[in-house]
């Protein structure tokens, strides 16, 4: 028998360009395709009417930096998405305009750098203060750059205005389509019960005295038909569907309890709860005040809020649930999208914690969708101070210091090249820079591809359109418009999405007065690829390691925050629902973090893929503490305070290590309990939640000063 060989598989950081290839298939968003197509091109083409072409090419400019950010979300999120990078490239169009008329010569070079060190401070904010930090950067180089008729005021101006045509028709056009419909009906409870695996049962003590909680009620409860309360709406249908998916993803968590799925399900509800939130919460406007139906949607998510601590629970214990309790959720869900009563609401049997829990929060489910407002829970994410810290933290400071180096060496190299239209090179590393986009191989490779491909569009069409008879500038107007109803579907990967706007460019900037220029563009772009990767080998530039420290301490810092308020004895019940969802988020955002840079190329990607299983260890941690928090509701004994000043400080100087990169200091921690711990149904022995909750710990130190 002739033996067999295994190839050796190719490392990820080169094929991480062909992963995303699986992506591309999917739904088509057909409202922000039509968005798209009604865009760029009837910008353009009025102004080309009109005979103001330079004011449209700016105008146009904007328009397509509006369709890069016009990503699925509500109307008012959309606003904030859009808005706000577009205040901030009509910043860098002034600032860029204003650069070019003082005659710098190649000294533009250290001022677009001082630009660049705003630009990569403010996107260390956020996913959307990235967007405007990379707008800020890009629009400034073009206003430097690329010459104009109008007044630098009146170049920002037209930015903003092709920018708010697509935000009037993504506010009037919304993504989602749908009628609002209000509950009929009520869910009939008698007394303090509800169904429990289809029968009633009774209400159920806990050994010790539980903890208040905020749904509790001593009076018997009695629910009458009398539907929603009145005035109150279901919302409008993108941010009704956000929540109904908070839902789903909890049937799909209590289907896993008790199997091999339960964390992959943990994670798919984290990332509902945050889409969620995002819809409801974030991204608003100052002093905007929700309405009757949006107050609504927000008791339905804090009834989801209490619904995933006892899924959690339950996950824990790992004991499987009857059928007939995991659609409970689904039938939630189907109440929110419909508007209809959910009907009679199964329950687990209340034999354990988790089970009580349960039974409380479907309870309080059965009341909140009735018309009762449910327990406020608060804002999550950060606050002014923590944007601040971001701001000025080795995050910000360090990627700061990465775009101020790549646009400076950028625009030195361009500017001592042959030719006028020296913007393009800067502008491309400061869109190559940007993390967001995938590790940094995979960006360069995907970019210079995109590139190629869109020169050749480019070349195509105006070597088959513009030999026609007065299609002069009729044949870039249709290239524009053809290629910004394609944006939304280019999103999917980066080099599809660069193949796209390539020919955009392009035809921006030959209606502009830079014609013939194709090759030059690609050998621009070859050139600011090679820049970038040179930066990313320098050490202290905000690189992977950076990236990745910074969402892994916040994580731990997040972990330790809500394990405080868990051992805490007058911890509200609130304040604890927020920190769970902090913890959950911030570590979905270090397992990101962590995943892209796993693909980064060596010796970042093999050393950075070794923090995965501190990942794993920290969400075991916070699964551990969500259910010690409901045992310690229900009756559990309080744990002893110097076993909390232990697993706060180890948490702590984890988190210090992690920030530093440094190994954890040797420390007085708690000895590992047996993993065997009898488990009683409500309290009255030691808790395994704290077991499990120190044991995570001592792995996660572990795993980290092995590194």
């Amino acid at each position: 028998m002739r033996a067999s060989h295994t190839r050796p598989a190719p490392p990820r950081w080169l094929t991480h360009p062909l992963h995303g290839a699986r992506g591309l298939r999917g739904p088509v968003p057909w409202a922000a395709v039509a968005r798209g197509a009604l865009g760029v091109g009837p910008v353009l083409a009025v102004a080309v009417a009109a005979g103001h072409t330079s004011a449209g090419v700016t105008a146009g400019l904007g328009a397509m930096f509006a369709h890069i950010n016009d990503r699925p979300a509500t109307r008012a999120t959309r606003l904030v998405r859009i808005g706000l990078p577009a205040l901030a490239g009509a910043t860098g169009l002034l600032t860029g305009a204003w650069l070019g008329t003082l005659g710098l010569g190649t000294w533009i070079a250290l001022a677009l750098a001082a630009v660049g060190l705003v630009s990569g401070a403010i996107s260390a904010i956020g996913p959307v203060c990235s967007s405007a930090g990379v707008q800020l950067m890009v629009a400034c180089v073009v206003g430097a750059g690329m010459p104009a008729p109008e007044p630098p005021p009146a170049r920002a101006g037209l930015l903003l205005a092709g920018a708010t045509w697509v935000l009037a028709m993504a506010w009037l056009l919304p993504l989602f389509k749908g009628s609002v419909r209000h509950f009929k009906g009520s869910v009939r409870l008698r007394g303090a019960s509800a169904p429990v695996d289809g029968r009633p049962c009774s209400a159920l003590r806990s050994s010790g005295p539980p903890r208040a909680l905020p749904f509790d009620r001593r009076a018997p409860l009695r629910l009458t038909r009398r539907g929603r309360r009145e005035g109150a709406q279901a919302g409008p249908p993108d941010e009704r569907e956000a929540v109904a998916a908070v839902y789903d993803a909890l049937a799909e968590l209590m289907a896993a309890v008790g199997t091999e799925r339960g964390q992959t399900a943990r994670r798919r509800l984290t990332a509902a709860y945050d889409a969620a939130y995002e819809a409801l919460y974030a991204h608003r406007i100052p002093l905007h005040r929700p309405d009757a139906g949006q107050r609504r949607l927000r008791d339905l998510l804090a009834v989801a809020g209490a619904l995933s601590e006892t899924a959690v629970t339950l996950l824990w214990e790992g004991e499987p649930l009857p059928t007939r309790v995991t659609r409970t959720p689904a039938l939630l869900a189907r109440a929110v999208r419909t508007g209809r009563p959910p009907g009679p609401l199964p329950a687990p049997v209340p034999r354990t914690a988790g089970g009580l829990a349960a039974h409380r929060a479907v309870l309080l489910a059965a009341r909140v969708f009735d018309g009762e407002p449910a327990p406020a829970v608060g804002a999550v994410g950060p606050g002014p101070r923590q944007r601040l810290r971001r701001v000025l933290g080795p995050a910000g400071r360090e990627y700061a210091a990465r775009v101020a180096l790549c646009v400076g060496v950028a625009t030195a190299l361009a500017r001592s090249l042959p030719g006028d239209h020296w913007y393009w090179l800067p502008a491309t590393a400061a869109f190559l820079v940007k993390p967001d986009m995938g590790p940094l191989v995979s960006r360069a490779v995907s970019r210079a591809f995109g590139t190629a491909v869109g020169v050749a569009v480019f070349g195509a069409s105006a070597a088959l359109l513009g030999a026609l008879p007065g299609a002069d500038e009729v044949w870039p107007v249709a290239v524009a418009a053809v290629c910004s109803a394609l944006i939304p579907v280019s999103v999917r990967h980066f080099a599809l999405q660069t193949a796209v706007l390539t020919p955009l460019l392009l035809s921006l900037v030959y209606l502009g007065g830079d014609r013939g220029a194709e090759s030059a563009r690609l050998v621009d772009t070859l050139l600011a690829c090679a820049v970038v990767l040179a930066a990313g080998a320098l050490p202290g530039l905000g690189g992977p390691r950076a990236q990745v420290s910074v969402r892994l301490s916040l994580a731990v810092r997040a972990t330790r925050d809500h394990l405080d308020r868990v051992l805490a004895a007058d911890a509200p019940y609130a304040v604890r629902l927020r920190l769970r969802r902090e913890a959950y988020r911030a570590l979905a955002d270090a397992r990101r973090a962590v995943e892209v840079a796993s693909a980064e190329h060596p010796p970042f990607g093999r050393d950075l893929a070794a923090w995965a299983p501190v990942v794993g260890a920290l969400e075991e941690i916070v699964d551990a503490a969500t259910a010690c928090g409901v045992r310690l509701d229900h009756g559990a004994p309080p744990p002893d305070a110097a076993l909390a000043d232990r697993l706060r400080a180890g948490l702590s100087d984890l988190a210090d290590a992690v920030a530093t990169r440094r190994p954890p200091a040797d420390l007085p921690l708690p000895t590992v309990a047996p993993a065997a711990l009898p488990q009683p149904p409500l309290g009255g022995a030691p808790c395994a939640t704290l077991a499990d909750v120190t044991a995570g710990l001592h792995r996660a130190r572990h795993l980290a000063g092995s590194r």
